[in-house]
């Protein structure tokens, strides 16, 4: 329908799928639980908004034309989106290859699913592909599933090198896509048979409703999710569906800012002297900077500093007065946290130890306040 993605968020009512006669601006939120059948004569017929619903078919429509993919399901929340590729792909005595670097929620998620249907979970470095292809080779691997950047470490993964050799072994590969989103990076360009993102974050941007979705690279894929997320109970509302659409419009230049922001703090944050390292791949210190720039259009505004201490890492996350002390990412809204004591609670301290992370890590999402106010904060946080 359009062949550049911003001219395709900003008519996400030419997505809808059936003709609104009003000719609204906004699609209409059809905000009902049924529909009579008596009453429809179109091609698509809908009977209940679990299974199906014009408001949420136009925003899957949308992610579907914008990732390239066959099919799209947006869920109730963004761990649902996982939730739904696991009950996608995965059955008992299944065994899933993950990078050890993954989301909190994704971890206790797993830990679930092993304990419930005795999953077996390989955690790996992605970076380390004979790691890698040792586990495929020696494994009847179902799923491959990473996120690139991880969260919290900031890695950068070669999405088509863990695709090619996913495939190579005949595992499914999935990425969780929600740091990057698809306006930055879109992996089943890279060969990912999944794609899936949290759209709380950046691809709604005000933060004020929480949802995910789910795109298959394959008709057969597409049909699979869709097949299990009405079984699962996992589809969005369309109020929701609502909240989401009034932030997408904006995204492209929501991203740009918000790199262009975390690069002059992270600049400014490698100069002092309470700071033991700044990890953020759009610095060109980052192992991995050089293909962070050509696998992303954007480097998202998230990064992880090490404060000298953990008395000082909670002294500035306790002083600050515009930096909330807050989990997620991606609002306009600056905030940062411990993952250690929050987001990636569930680690062990061993397991964050494993993947760069300690008591005194602290996360921070720029937002799109004025640099230098933040920056002041920063510095009248830490003096106190």
């Amino acid at each position: 329908m359009y062949k550049n993605i911003e001219t395709a968020l900003s008519h996400i009512a030419k997505f809808a799928p059936i003709e609104d006669k009003s000719g609204a601006s906004h699609f209409p939120i059809y905000n009902t639980a049924t529909f009579d059948l008596k009453k429809q004569n179109g091609d698509k017929i809908y009977d209940y908004t679990r299974s199906d619903n014009p408001t949420r078919e136009m925003l899957e429509n949308l992610f579907t034309h914008v990732e390239g993919a066959a099919g799209c399901v947006c869920t109730h929340t963004g761990i649902a989106t996982i939730a739904l590729l696991f009950e996608t792909v995965l059955k008992a005595n299944s065994h899933i290859l993950v990078e050890a670097d993954c989301y909190g929620g994704t971890f206790r998620l797993l830990k679930v699913f092993k304990e419930k249907y005795n999953i077996t979970v390989h955690f790996a470095n992605f970076l380390d592909f004979e790691q890698l292809e040792e586990i495929l080779k020696n494994n009847k691997i179902e799923l491959v599933l990473c996120e690139s950047p991880t969260n919290p470490g900031l890695k950068i993964i070669d999405l088509e090198k863990v695709s090619t050799l996913s495939h190579k072994y005949n595992a499914l590969f999935a990425v969780d896509n929600s740091l990057a989103t698809f306006i930055s990076q879109r992996p089943l360009e890279f060969g990912a048979d999944f794609s899936l993102f949290s759209t709380t974050k950046y691809i709604s941007g005000h933060g004020s409703v929480v949802a995910g979705a789910i795109v298959a690279k394959t008709k057969e894929l597409s049909e699979q999710i869709h097949y299990y997320a009405n079984a699962h109970g996992r589809s969005q509302n369309p109020m929701d569906v609502f909240l989401i659409s009034l932030g997408i419009p904006t995204l492209k230049i929501r991203m740009q800012e918000h790199e262009k922001n975390a690069l002059e703090i992270a600049e400014f944050l490698k100069t002092q002297d309470y700071i033991k390292s700044v990890t953020f791949p759009a610095l060109k210190e980052h192992p991995q900077y050089e293909l962070a720039k050509k696998q992303m259009s954007y480097i998202p505004g998230v990064f992880c500093v090490d404060f000298t201490s953990v008395e000082l890492a909670e002294k500035f996350i306790e002083n600050s007065k515009i930096f909330g002390e807050k989990c997620s990412f991606g609002s306009s809204d600056s905030r940062v946290e411990i993952p250690a004591k929050i987001s990636h609670a569930s680690f062990s301290k061993e397991e964050l130890a494993a993947i760069g992370i300690s008591d005194s890590t602290v996360r921070f999402s720029i937002g799109l306040e004025n640099v230098q106010d933040l920056i002041e904060d920063i510095k009248q946080a830490v003096q106190k």
